[in-house]
């Protein structure tokens, strides 16, 4: 048996498993610790620290969809979970992390809260019960933070109700005295920007799309020594790099769904490594994205012949 010397010690027996298995692996989902999301974890965290005042500060991590927010907040509530007390019969949420819903309509945003707090909104459904029920959970859970995910959603309800929402967030960071977090596309940043008082309590945090750099560079080395792949990769090389970026446009998580399903086909091709060649093979299915990058870039090479 070969010791798969190009992979991290960690991982070298996941190469000796069968095709299936191996297969199976690749398409897990897991975190890997990126530049990006260690800062915007590293701000969540002094956030979580902040002393309650009156204007508690707030962030906007924002970024193209498939930039990673939602794995972010994700990872997030795993490193801060709730806990249950045994001796008071209590649950203790130090995070509180909603989805934004269809509308920004005040009585489902506070039946998202109340879904994400695990407690069952009142049989009427009023919005006044919801909201006091709210209150009252949040502060004997002992939020002290709470978190709006796709929160660019709210551009889908009239300027009304964005203004309700926005004063529904408002009142809940005034009342409870947490930092509020939100999370969205660069519409969500554009809607905010319409309150100035709410907007002038967020700093934001872009997620920028990988670019050909030293950082993609250390991205796609560290995969080629976690990939389960029997020979070695040349994931870094400039030519992998450029043609990672042409059918990715550099967003995150094209570029895992790209390497997956590149390494998937080496397996079942027998090739067992990922090369240039790797991303231009007939029998290669890609994402939608860069199959489309793919026949764009084909006709513009025909245009120039």
């Amino acid at each position: 048996m070969t010791d798969y010397a190009h992979l991290l010690p960690a991982y070298r027996g996941y190469a000796a498993l069968a095709d299936a298995e191996r297969i199976a692996w690749i398409r897990a989902d897991r975190w890997l610790d990126l530049d990006q999301a260690r800062m915007a974890l590293a701000r969540l965290d002094d956030l979580l620290a902040y002393p309650p005042r009156d204007r508690m500060p707030c962030l906007l991590l924002y970024g193209d969809t498939g930039m990673g927010k939602t794995k972010i907040i994700r990872k997030f509530l795993r490193d801060h979970p709730a806990r249950f007390d045994m001796g008071t019969g209590v649950t203790s949420m130090p995070v509180v992390a909603m989805q934004m819903p269809a509308e920004p309509v005040e009585r489902d945003v506070y039946s998202e809260l109340l879904a994400a707090l695990g407690a069952p909104g009142p049989i009427d459904g009023a919005a006044h019960r919801q909201k006091e029920i709210c209150r009252g959970l949040l502060r004997t859970m002992g939020a002290r933070m709470l978190i709006i995910d796709e929160i660019h959603a709210m551009l889908a309800g009239s300027f009304r109700q964005q203004r309700i929402f926005l004063n529904v967030i408002r009142f809940l960071a005034n009342d409870l005295r947490v930092p509020l977090v939100c999370a969205g596309t660069d519409l969500a940043r554009q809607a905010l920007l319409t309150d100035p008082q709410l907007a002038e309590r967020f700093e934001a945090l872009q997620l920028r799309r990988s670019t050909n750099d030293g950082h993609l560079t250390q991205l796609l080395a560290s995969l080629a020594t976690i990939l389960p792949l029997r020979r070695p990769s040349a994931l870094e090389t400039t030519a992998v790099r450029k043609r990672v970026l042409e059918l990715t446009g550099g967003v995150t998580v094209r570029i895992f769904r790209l390497i997956e399903t590149v390494a998937v086909e080496a397996i079942r091709s027998g090739v067992e490594c990922i090369n240039p060649d790797s991303f231009d093979t007939d029998e290669l299915v890609l994402p939608l994205v860069a199959m489309t990058r793919t026949v764009e870039t084909r006709l513009q090479r025909r245009g120039v012949a």
